[in-house]
């Protein structure tokens, strides 16, 4: 049963959709860093969480949330015969979810959105207190990782394979030359973020398909890019997280853990029925009491090496 009340989502509603500034905010540099590569936009909710919403509850944590596909499930830009987009909604979910973590003990503040370019390749970048938001927007594709018909069968895994030359943002933002490129524009994210942090923490889907069976391919090919992104980053802390299969595990929540984490996902599904798109409580909530992951510490010291490699835009 689901003990948080649906009722919070009202206020998420009024303030994901009220138009925000766009610009950059600046603060004091975080102590520490983590950094959650999910393909889809509900995939940190439902198998990174309460994870995440213990980062962004650290006040010495900036949370960083990079989103590499749209969850478009093969509609790209369109509306299904709905109001909005598919991907627009299931970005609303997301953001809406991260502002309610951000604020638990807080007053909502402005949200700042902007275009951040790295590597050549401009990408939608939202900042929210001590959290930031990248959607990469790249095509859905399928569990399988063969792609979609209307998106022409582009995917993370076809364009690792050397199979496609080249991987568009379903939005026109951005093309990505061959799987380097994209690694390469990880790379970039992550040390534009990490600045001077002592201390990086990096989420990422399970790769070991004993340990996680029969996961959804895109959910593989981004733990893939965020690892060989950053495989010279010794000092980091690498978390590894299951995902489908923690349906068929036991529950290993506490209450309080669980309440949050079914208290954010509502949040979510409350996020994608505001831009009029359905969402279904009931096929979620077999994920909502676990949260299974296995940690590599990591080694040596993240002292900052970091030129900025990013550019800022409207």
């Amino acid at each position: 049963m689901l003990r948080f009340p649906l009722l919070a989502a009202a206020g998420i509603f009024a303030a994901a959709l009220a138009p925000h500034s766009c610009q950059i905010e600046d603060g004091p540099p975080p102590d520490r860093v983590s950094f959650y590569f999910i393909a889809h936009e509900d995939d940190w909710q439902l198998f990174m969480n309460p994870s995440a919403f213990h980062d962004v509850g650290d006040a010495e944590t900036k949370t960083v949330f990079v989103h590499l596909t749209a969850g478009d499930a093969g509609s790209g830009t369109g509306t299904q015969h709905r109001k909005n987009p598919f991907y627009l909604a299931r970005e609303n979910g997301a953001q809406s979810a991260i502002r309610f973590m951000s604020d638990w003990d807080n007053r909502s503040v402005k949200k700042y959105e902007t275009h951040v370019r790295i590597n050549g390749h401009r990408i939608y970048r939202i900042s929210y207190r001590d959290t930031v938001s990248y959607y990469l927007r790249l095509p859905d594709g399928n569990p399988l990782g063969s792609g979609y018909s209307n998106t022409g069968f582009q995917s993370l895994k076809r364009l690792a394979n050397s199979e496609i030359d080249t991987l568009s943002a379903i939005d026109g933002s951005a093309v990505y030359h061959g799987w380097s490129d994209l690694v390469a524009t990880l790379r970039g994210i992550v040390d534009f973020e990490r600045g001077s942090a002592r201390r990086i923490q990096l989420n990422v889907p399970e790769l070991d398909a004993a340990r996680n069976p029969e996961d959804h391919n895109d959910h593989l090919m981004t733990a893939r890019a965020a690892l060989e992104a950053t495989k010279d980053i010794a000092c980091a802390q690498r978390i590894y997280y299951i995902d489908y299969a923690t349906a068929q595990l036991p529950e290993n929540l506490d209450n309080r853990d669980r309440d949050m984490k079914s208290a954010v996902f509502a949040i979510t599904l409350a996020g994608v029925l505001a831009l009029d798109h359905d969402a279904a409580w009931h096929r979620y909530d077999k994920y909502m009491g676990k949260n299974y992951f296995r940690v590599e510490e990591g080694g040596g010291s993240c002292a900052p090496d970091a030129k900025k490699s990013a550019s800022l835009q409207k």
